[in-house]
């Protein structure tokens, strides 16, 4: 009987702590997918902000470089699309954001064919409201990095964490899936040929 009690609170003891185990790492799991999705709003709410300041500056162009409309219909269109392609925060897959990234990519260099027009344009160049809304621009830009990048650290610390054994026992159970990232672009890696 002694040893029949034992063997109960031996087992029960290591059930428990199964348990405490599994629920530990599974919460951890939660709060690091949390911050992944916390991350990932941040970087949505930049290129919103972005998205934000092209109708204004592109009305600002119109106003000055009139005959530019295929330029300007570019940016407009190149806007509609970036801000109709979403990624569901709970399916960061990096085929998801891949197509996010290309859409904004369209919209990057649309902006950069746009900011490029004010060099045959003095009066524009000159314009204060356009000088104010190209510099909100160059912020918003160096936000979308910084954002980025924490978006990439939050992604490393989930995945690290759902591919850890025994930890990733649990991630597996749970369906807890790995997350992607956002990478440079194709050909990023080399640089421009200058030729005089």
């Amino acid at each position: 009987m002694k040893k029949g009690l034992i063997a109960i609170i031996v087992v029960a003891v290591v059930l428990l702590g199964g348990f405490v185990w599994v629920k530990n790492v599974y919460n951890q799991m939660v709060v690091s997918d949390e911050s992944v999705q916390a991350a990932w709003s941040q970087v949505e709410n930049v290129y919103q902000r972005r998205a934000d300041l092209i109708p204004n500056l592109v009305a600002t162009v119109k106003g000055y470089a009139a005959h530019e409309s295929e330029t300007l219909e570019s940016v407009v269109a190149a806007r509609a699309k970036a801000t109709q392609v979403t990624v569901d925060p709970t399916d960061l897959t990096p085929e998801a954001l891949e197509k996010f990234n290309a859409a904004q990519g369209e919209l990057s260099s649309a902006l950069g064919r746009l900011l490029l027009i004010q060099e045959n344009y003095p009066d524009l160049k000159a314009n204060q409201n356009f000088s104010e809304l190209q510099a909100q621009l160059e912020g918003t830009e160096n936000r979308i990095t910084t954002e980025r990048m924490k978006y990439n650290d939050a992604a490393k610390a989930f995945n690290t964490g759902i591919r850890r054994f025994p930890d990733n026992i649990v991630a597996s159970i749970f369906g807890f899936e790995k997350k992607g990232y956002f990478e440079a672009k194709a050909g990023a890696d080399t640089a421009p040929v200058v030729e005089f």
